[in-house]
């Protein structure tokens, strides 16, 4: 099957359906464009989100299955539980975007480079200034030591990637958001793909079409945006 070549001077092209996705590499859509604000909420709107090497071209994926965590089925060890009851992290919003961001792009133990580039760190950081990009944090001692950012949409949550520089500390900011996130009404966080990490908190696979369904139920929905205002 042929590959859609994106426009990069056409933000608003729209995108292919999702069913158009190879199978191998599962997921994979299209190829090219940009990373405008305009396009990158148009993909997140279809289910599609941008994962590329710095050394390759933009590429857009729609997984199947998609992994996803409903905010209610959030599962808490009883290890975490005890971390949680510690408070020995405290926990901020939006306080250190770009802190995140940079600590998100770090090489992995596992992983030779990064697939969050200059580019990413820009277009994500233009939509955390536009109120559309969050951050959660972890921090300890005045340090920052773990946290994720994503993408709020609706009353969806688009988890893109998390760091952590303490045992449990990415889990702890995951678990404060997500009990936030319910609190203030949201109904799907997206995890893209499958992590051993993710699953012990309660994550799932579902069918790519069936997390189609949600986001058409669940994008255009409205929450409270000064919910995001937390300290």
């Amino acid at each position: 099957m042929k590959i859609t070549v994106l426009n990069p001077y056409h933000p608003s092209q729209p995108f292919p359906s999702t069913d158009l996705a190879l199978t191998e590499p599962d997921g994979l859509l299209a190829v090219g464009g940009c990373l405008s604000p305009l396009r990158i909420l148009n993909a997140y709107r279809q289910g599609i989100f941008p994962w590329f090497n710095s050394d390759d071209p933009i590429l857009w994926w729609s997984p199947n299955p998609r992994f996803v965590l409903f905010p209610a089925q959030l599962r808490i060890s009883r290890r975490l539980a005890k971390t949680l009851r510690s408070e020995r992290f405290s926990f901020k919003i939006d306080s250190a975007f770009s802190q995140v961001i940079d600590a998100c792009s770090q090489p992995r133990t596992d992983s030779n480079g990064t697939w969050i580039t200059d580019g990413i760190k820009q277009a994500y950081t233009q939509l955390h200034q536009q109120g559309i990009a969050h951050s959660a944090e972890a921090w300890f001692e005045g340090e920052l030591v773990g946290g994720l950012y994503g993408i709020a949409m609706g009353q969806v949550f688009f988890g893109e990637s998390m760091f952590h520089r303490k045992t449990d500390a990415s889990k702890v900011a995951f678990a404060h958001l997500v009990t936030h996130l319910s609190h203030w009404g949201y109904q799907l966080i997206d995890c893209q793909v499958y992590t051993k990490h993710l699953e012990s908190l309660g994550a799932i696979e579902i069918p790519r079409p069936d997390f189609v369904k949600y986001l058409d139920r669940y994008c255009d929905s409205k929450v409270d945006i000064k919910a995001w205002q937390l300290q």
